[in-house]
């Protein structure tokens, strides 16, 4: 039985994964998170509270538990937030993962780490693995810098940087731009999209898969993991309304510098995703699949909050 910890796991892709893991027969799991679990634990899962920030609570968990493997997905994400508070964000996204690595020492612990696109600048055609990293936010900035981090380890580790995740759970205490279109159009607001800016959207169903076969394949080293479609967010909120059969009248297009937002975001981030497909059989849903997805699970949940 591989025992395996998550961070974060209050969050969209921690709870994903604790979905995802809790049905393994040969897994335990240990989810944790700061304050209380904030939705309905399988009966099979160890809940915990851990604040990542204190370096004292980091060893006491790993001495306690002394998982096989932890998927590290606490994170502060939030760009703009991360701009403006600075000292937040380090110790979240900085702190944190030096906090976790120095509690794991030289155990022989497999820590999975999810990273972001936006340590590139958007100025290349595609980004691999290897291509240069130039962040232009404080957000991408820190999530680089906690990359770093795991230059000297001396135990097996994972990077999977990843792209706008979407996807819906019970209780969500930050929307997402598809769940954000859908509601927003549903309402009959009018929203302001950027159509200057391109990504590839990743289903948080499909990350918390990539996190358990990193695992599972021993597959280390660092990864693109997102999907195969690469659009303009513009296209992306016409997809939602096409999908759901709402008023696409209600989209106003916009350029990314008339939003004036604290910080600055890479104008397209196309990743490449050939080495975890090779690797340990990556394989995204389309955006048709991903919607099917969300839209079965609206039906199935109580209206998010």
């Amino acid at each position: 039985m591989k025992k395996i910890l998550i961070t974060g796991a209050n969050g969209l892709l921690g709870q994903k994964l604790v979905a995802l893991l809790a049905q393994q027969k040969d897994v335990a799991l240990i989810a944790t998170a700061i304050g209380p679990s904030r939705f309905i634990l399988p009966t099979n899962v160890l809940y915990q509270s851990l604040d990542i920030t204190s370096s004292h609570d980091c060893i006491c968990l790993l001495k306690a538990h002394f998982p096989d493997a932890i998927i590290h997905a606490a994170a502060m994400t939030q760009v703009d937030a991360c701009e403006t508070e600075k000292e937040q964000c380090d110790s979240i996204n900085i702190k944190g993962v030096k906090n976790l690595i120095n509690a794991i020492g030289a155990r022989d612990i497999h820590l999975v780490h999810i990273s972001t696109d936006f340590i590139y600048a958007g100025d290349q055609d595609e980004y691999f693995e290897d291509s240069a990293v130039n962040p232009l936010s404080y957000y991408g900035a820190s999530k680089w810098k906690s990359e770093q981090l795991f230059e000297n380890v001396k135990f097996p580790y994972s990077i999977l940087r990843t792209v706008l995740v979407y996807g819906v759970v019970p209780d969500l205490s930050r929307s997402n731009i598809v769940l954000w279109a859908k509601n927003s159009l549903e309402k009959g607001a009018t929203i302001n999209v950027v159509d200057d800016q391109y990504r590839c959207p990743t289903l948080a169903e499909d990350l918390a898969l990539a996190c358990f076969n990193v695992i599972k394949r021993k597959a280390v080293g660092v990864f693109h993991v997102s999907g195969k479609e690469f659009l303009s967010i513009l296209e992306l909120v016409y997809k939602i309304a096409d999908f759901w059969g709402l008023d696409k009248s209600l989209v106003n297009p916009i350029k990314t510098r008339s939003l004036n937002q604290a910080a600055t975001r890479p104008a397209q981030t196309k990743l490449n995703i050939d080495k975890a497909i090779s690797q340990f059989n990556y394989q995204p849903r389309s955006l048709q699949q991903g919607f099917d997805l969300v839209d079965n699970q609206l039906q199935n949940l109580k209206p998010i909050k």
